[in-house]
C-alpha cells in the first residue's frame, strides 16, 4: 500500500481534552488570473467575496493557530490584498507561478510550525475537516495528511473540499528539493509524487462523494455555487453534510457541471516562462 488510509472516526477531535499542538497556520492560495475563470476569488457568493467565505470558514476551525492569504505581487493582485485588509486578515504576496516558493515564505513570515494549505475556489471548507486533519496528522505522526489527492489518484470527499497539511521542516525540504514545474506551482505533490519519501495520510469519507463537483473554477460552477449560498444565506455556519444533504435533495444541480473535466496533478500554467537568470532553491 502506498498511503495509508482513515476513516473518519480515526480522527475524531475531542474538544473537551487539551489540546497542545504546534502553531498550525492555515494559508489561503489566491489570485486574481485563473485561466478558466477570471477573477473569481472575489466573484459574489450570498453576498460576499468566495475569497472571504473562505478566510471565514477557516477562521471557526479550532485548532487552527491562524489563517493567512498567500497572493502574488502582481498589481492585479492588489484587491485581494485590500480584501484580506478589509476583512484584517494578513497577506502575504510573493511568486505568480512559483508558489511553492510563495508558501514557504509565507510559511515562515508566519513561524508556523505546520500549515494546512487551502486554495481560494473552495468557498466551502468546512472548519470541522480542518481540526480532523490536524488531529491525525500529528496523532498519527505523519509526514504530509490529506482529505484528498489529485487524479490520477481516487478521492472520496466532494472535490471543493480539499485540504493539504505538512510540517514547515518538510514545507523546507519539498522547498530545496522539488524541481519538476508541477510541483513548484501546486505546492505539495513533491510529498506524495513518489511513494516512499514521505509518510502520507489520506482522510476518506464514509461513502465515496469524490465525483461531486462543489468548487470554483468555470461559469458552471458559480453557477450552482451561487444556488448552494442562496440556499444557506440565512445560515451561514452549515457544515459539508447540510450541503450534502441539499445536494442530495436537488440532482439536477449536478447536472449543471457535472461534465467539467477537474485538472490533474501535471496540469500546469504555460503563462510561466522563468527568466534564464532564474534558478530554483537549491
Amino acid at each position: 500500500m502506498k498511503w495509508q488510509l482513515i476513516s473518519p472516526q480515526h480522527a475524531k477531535v475531542e474538544y473537551n481534552q487539551p489540546m497542545t499542538y504546534p502553531r498550525t497556520i492555515a494559508i489561503i492560495q489566491a489570485r486574481m488570473s485563473s485561466s478558466r475563470l477570471p477573477g473569481k476569488v472575489l466573484l459574489d457568493l450570498g453576498g460576499q467575496p468566495a475569497l472571504a467565505w473562505v478566510i471565514q470558514r477557516a477562521r471557526r476551525a479550532r485548532l487552527l493557530s491562524g489563517v493567512l492569504t498567500a497572493t502574488t505581487t502582481d498589481p492585479a493582485d492588489d484587491p485581494i490584498a485590500e480584501l484580506c485588509a478589509r476583512l484584517d486578515t494578513p497577506c502575504f504576496r510573493g511568486h505568480p507561478f512559483d508558489v511553492l516558493d510563495r508558501y514557504y515564505q509565507a510559511a515562515r513570515s508566519a513561524e508556523a510550525e505546520a500549515i494546512i494549505r487551502i486554495t481560494a475556489d473552495c468557498p466551502l471548507i468546512d472548519p470541522a475537516q480542518i481540526d480532523e486533519l490536524i488531529a491525525a496528522f500529528f496523532e498519527q505522526s505523519v509526514d504530509f495528511a490529506c482529505n484528498r489527492l489529485p487524479p490520477p489518484w481516487h478521492r472520496t470527499y466532494p472535490i471543493g473540499l480539499d485540504l493539504e497539511m505538512c510540517s514547515f521542516a518538510g514545507l523546507e525540504r519539498a522547498w530545496r528539493e522539488a524541481t519538476l514545474k508541477h510541483e513548484r506551482e501546486h505546492v505539495l505533490p513533491y510529498f506524495y509524487d513518489e511513494p516512499g519519501r514521505f509518510k502520507v495520510l489520506q482522510l476518506n469519507a464514509e461513502a465515496d462523494y469524490g465525483h461531486l463537483r462543489w468548487t470554483l473554477d468555470t461559469p458552471a460552477d458559480l453557477e450552482v455555487l451561487r444556488v448552494i449560498f442562496e440556499h444557506f444565506r440565512t445560515q451561514p455556519d452549515f457544515s459539508w453534510r447540510d450541503v450534502l444533504a441539499f445536494w442530495q435533495a436537488n440532482p439536477q444541480l449536478a447536472e449543471r457541471n457535472a461534465a467539467i473535466q477537474h485538472k490533474t496533478m501535471t496540469d500546469v500554467d504555460d503563462r510561466y516562462q522563468p527568466d534564464p537568470g532564474e534558478k530554483l532553491p537549491c
